[in-house]
């Protein structure tokens, strides 16, 4: 199929691709403190990941934010869950690709993005985790390796609080 077979329709519903990861390492999770300036989630944890750049697939991306963000080489990514964030009407939405990984290595470098820090799953929920994640982590985390992917769409009620609906 030619690229004029597709249909595009410049007024229909747009999303910016983009991943989110996370990373074990044995019993502890990798998660990502935001830079105190950065524009989203300043000092919070998150996992790891970002844009998709139009020359790479998902996965590609997923690996190049993981290296790009904590040094790592990681093994074993798998895409766990698809979630679409239309951000109202005639505004581009976004599709996240979450991923889970096993990390090779333990040693971390901090990036413009944040600092990695390695946390004990104990100890997750003391930190102070973007919205999303602790709703996100468990269900992840618990996977069945082949298990497919879960898929979801997050919307904000009227005073702008997240709502996360699951297929």
């Amino acid at each position: 199929m030619g690229k004029t077979d597709q249909k595009i329709v410049p007024d229909r519903y747009r999303a910016f691709p983009r991943t989110l990861c996370f990373v074990t390492h044995g019993d502890d999770l990798l998660l990502l403190r935001g830079a105190p300036d950065k524009q989203i989630w300043p000092n919070q944890y998150n996992g790891v990941g970002g844009h998709v750049q139009p020359d790479e697939d998902v996965r590609t991306a997923a690996r190049r934010e993981i290296r790009e963000e904590t040094g790592l080489t990681v093994q074993d990514l798998r895409l766990r869950g698809v979630i679409n964030i239309p951000l109202g009407a005639g505004e581009p939405g976004v599709l996240v690709f979450v991923f889970t990984a096993s990390a090779t290595g333990r040693t971390l470098r901090a990036s413009d993005e944040g600092k990695p820090e390695w946390v004990p799953r104990d100890d997750i929920d003391q930190l102070d985790l973007v919205e999303d994640v602790p709703i996100l982590l468990p269900r992840v985390l618990s996977m069945d390796p082949y298990a497919p992917p879960f898929f979801a769409r997050y919307t904000y009620d009227e005073n702008d609080k997240l709502v996360i609906t699951f297929a």
